[in-house]
């Protein structure tokens, strides 16, 4: 097949997830909906983070820090793909695809790392009580999220740099709605086996051993919880790790179903449709699972919407909560 080099290639072609004229008016609506309501939600969690000093704890640090992924990951896809709807206009440039495709890593390996530290901080608060506070200190946590932002960008950086040396033949369509790494190989001419070892390698890797921690975490959480002698120390320990529970469900859970359906259909079409509930689903649901689940995030909403002066909270920068955090179990 005759080849281009990655110098050659001017644009990609993202085809979305239908052809249909009449579907993509309605795709259209319902993505930008997701989008706003993914906004707007994981704003409010921030900013009720932010501004409730009795919620400057290290757990809801750290949901602060999943919100503002959750807001970059559906960036960096839904946009693109509304204003290529809109303008009737498939393409993509070459540079554009590869940035598009580090950051969806970057942010799907950040979120996949802040929900192992999330577990890890439950995991401390229930089993080592009386340590907490010296275990998750401020210094602590902020090093957590450094550290998981630089390995979720050096591994992004890493499957997005082998890309390349790829060459591409003449069919550069994407059956997807966004640049993903796994569709944009298939469309290479070229010897894809260092991309294939790196993709299993890093996905086999920092997929599998945060799941992990995740359940080491609440295995020891269980065994912890079930020799509490109260019942409603008992019910309050699950209780804090009810929401959490939840995300951690629907990350992996959507997730592990685009991984069965692209072995099962073979069809990447299907694919892209069963990646719209990890890439945008769980994003958008997630602040929703803590507002509703959580009784602490109700009261700092409830505070958000009807007592705070408009702009005070720009005085709050949700980054900065760590250093204002209480020294006190959460």
């Amino acid at each position: 097949m005759e080849t281009r080099n990655q110098t050659d290639v001017s644009n990609f072609y993202l085809l979305g997830l239908t052809d249909d004229p009449e579907l993509q008016l309605h795709i259209f609506f319902l993505f930008l909906s997701m989008y706003l309501i993914t906004l707007l939600g994981n704003l409010l969690i921030i900013l009720a983070v932010s501004c409730d000093p009795h919620i400057h704890t290290p757990m809801y640090f750290f949901l602060s820090n999943l919100s503002f992924t959750d807001i970059c990951m559906s960036t960096a896809t839904i946009p693109k793909m509304l204003v290529n709807i809109q303008a009737q206009n498939q393409s993509i440039t070459y540079s554009g695809c590869l940035t598009q495709m580090c950051f969806v890593m970057v942010f799907a390996f950040l979120e996949n790392f802040l929900l192992t530290v999330m577990a890890y901080d439950r995991y401390v608060a229930i089993c080592h009580p009386l340590r907490y506070s010296i275990i998750m200190n401020p210094q602590t946590c902020t090093l957590l999220i450094i550290f998981s932002l630089l390995l979720s960008i050096l591994n992004a950086l890493l499957l997005s740099l082998t890309a390349l040396r790829l060459s591409f033949c003449k069919n550069l369509e994407i059956p997807h709605f966004f640049c993903e790494l796994a569709q944009v190989v298939k469309l290479t001419c070229s010897d894809t086996h260092i991309n294939d070892l790196l993709l299993y390698l890093v996905g086999s890797v920092f997929g599998v051993l945060p799941l992990s921690g995740i359940i080491f975490s609440y295995t020891q959480i269980v065994s912890s919880v079930l020799r509490m002698p109260s019942a409603g120390a008992k019910l309050k320990a699950f209780s804090t790790c009810g929401s959490h529970l939840s995300v951690v469900s629907l990350f992996y859970g959507t997730g592990f179903g685009v991984y069965i359906s692209s072995i099962l259909t073979g069809s990447s079409r299907k694919t892209a449709v069963a990646s719209v509930m990890y890439i945008v689903v769980s994003q958008m649901m997630n602040p929703f699972i803590y507002s509703l689940r959580n009784r602490d995030m109700k009261g700092a909403l409830r505070k958000l919407i009807s007592g705070t002066p408009s702009f005070q909270w720009l005085c709050h920068l949700p980054w900065t909560c760590v250093y204002r955090m209480k020294q006190n179990n959460s």
